[in-house]
């Protein structure tokens, strides 16, 4: 598979060159956890109770998925730049020192976890009912922490290197197993949402072996290995500048395990356990259709880096213009989509036909200005990208724990909304910070990349 050409590449087509599999990759990685719901939904006689259960693993789950983007999101634009920089020792370093980071910190979450997944998942507003379906789902979902840190993380490295297509087949990989294995686990062998936890990890094995094997294989450009201690001073300012850049991307995973315990919380106590499977059916929409306008932003990440280190500014504004444009295209057709066919997007989680009545105005609700959200994210690849981790950090903290956790607390008891309180944290937020996300990246950014030479650049 061809490597894409950033150094002479034209911006646009590098962009999709990277975002199509990134594209492709995001829709099969969703299904590790979006085939689950989807079957553990159709669960006879306990669907709609069990969904509601395995959301209130999420919390957990996504701060797993916190720490993943800690290490590769700050990781991978380092790689970048210093690609771009043909500074080749540095991003060999940057490579196995983010593998090393995250190798341990599975090891060290795994173990946390499985002590104390019990009281957190009642602090996160389990009832003794839900938590019959949630407890076992979290336990065996934590055996495979390794799998799931180290596939993930390092796939963003294989796409960084210029190589999207195998980045690609990596999540394919799994999600196709998760998708064999997950009416086989559930339904053939009769072990409900347990199976649905073990197929689960067995798909994110594979998934990761395959990441890892490459990125220490032949085509490769730089053999993975865990840091030698010959390299461990030298690594050090790496994992600092690492942890730093990535701060933005585990505040933004980590602020949104945030909302997710909030909402369960509030959920809990305004609307019971039907309300937390509504929100389990709102949030697996959600992630399933923002899965295009993540795959932009991911594709137009590396493009950007490259080309920052390599001094090329005109065709980093060519890159932000491309991505912001077909972001808010897409999000504004997924809005329009989400107001004229609720029913069809709700049908896909579960076939339950009584929580139609709760779960179509809460779609809405939550979807309501949906097209801003494209602007946060535009923003704030543009930041990362670029490696300016302050303010990546600020707006991921402003938008999620400034403004959707105390507007959950607030809107259903302080303002009488109830349960529509929960789901109009979310438009809110999208639309004040959306827009003031990307309004200072273009007033920042734009300044200091027309200040850089015109020399060597590529056309759009």
């Amino acid at each position: 598979m061809k490597a894409v050409d950033f150094e002479h590449g034209r911006v646009g087509t590098n962009i999709f060159k990277s975002a199509v599999p990134m594209l492709v990759a995001q829709v099969f990685s969703l299904l590790y956890n979006i085939v689950d719901r989807i079957f553990i939904g159709r669960i006879h006689g306990v669907g709609t109770a069990a969904l509601g259960g395995v959301g209130l693993c999420f919390p957990i789950i996504i701060l797993i998925l916190a720490f993943t983007n800690l290490f590769g999101t700050g990781g991978a634009p380092l790689f970048s730049i210093a690609l771009g920089a043909r500074d080749k020792p540095s991003a060999r370093r940057i490579q196995n020192t983010t593998f090393t980071m995250l190798s341990a910190a599975s090891l060290v979450l795994m173990l946390i976890f499985l002590i104390f997944s019990k009281p957190l998942l009642i602090r996160f507003g389990a009832s003794d009912a839900a938590l019959q379906y949630a407890l076992p789902y979290l336990r065996i979902y934590l055996i495979g922490t390794f799998f799931v840190m180290t596939g993930t993380g390092m796939n963003m490295f294989i796409n960084a290197q210029g190589f999207p297509m195998v980045g690609m087949l990596t999540v394919i990989l799994g999600a196709v197993s998760n998708l064999i294995l997950d009416p086989l686990f559930i339904f053939a062998f009769g072990l409900g949402v347990r199976g649905a936890a073990i197929a689960t990890v067995i798909s994110q094995a594979g998934s990761a072996l395959f990441a890892l094997l490459f990125l220490h294989g032949r085509r490769t450009l730089f053999k993975l290995h865990f840091l030698r201690p010959k390299e461990w001073a030298g690594a050090l300012t790496d994992a600092r500048n690492i942890i730093t850049l990535g701060t933005s991307g585990f505040i933004m995973q980590f602020t949104n395990s945030l909302v997710q315990m909030a909402c369960n919380v509030m959920l809990s106590r305004y609307g019971g356990d039907l309300y937390v499977s509504v929100m389990t059916i709102v949030s697996s929409v959600r992630q399933f259709l923002e899965v295009p306008v993540l795959a932009i932003s991911e594709g137009s990440s590396p493009v950007l880096s490259y080309n920052y280190g390599a001094g090329k500014g005109q065709n980093v504004k060519s890159g932000i213009r491309i991505m912001a444009a077909a972001g808010m295209l897409y999000t504004l057709v997924v809005w329009i989509l989400i107001l004229w066919k609720p029913h069809f997007f709700i049908s896909i989680f579960s076939n339950d036909k009584t929580i139609l009545v709760d779960a179509v105005p809460a779609l809405r609700i939550y979807f309501f200005a949906f097209i801003f959200q494209a602007l946060q994210f535009a923003g704030q690849t543009t930041f990362k990208a670029l490696g300016k981790s302050k303010q990546a950090i600020f707006f991921s903290l402003f938008r999620k724990a400034v403004m959707v956790v105390p507007l959950t607390f607030l809107l259903p008891g302080v303002f009488g909304l109830g349960t529509d309180g929960v789901f109009m944290a979310e438009p809110i937020s999208n639309f004040v910070g959306g827009t003031a996300c990307f309004i200072t990246m273009l007033l920042t950014i734009l300044p200091e990349l027309n200040k850089m030479k015109p020399a060597n650049q590529t056309l759009q």
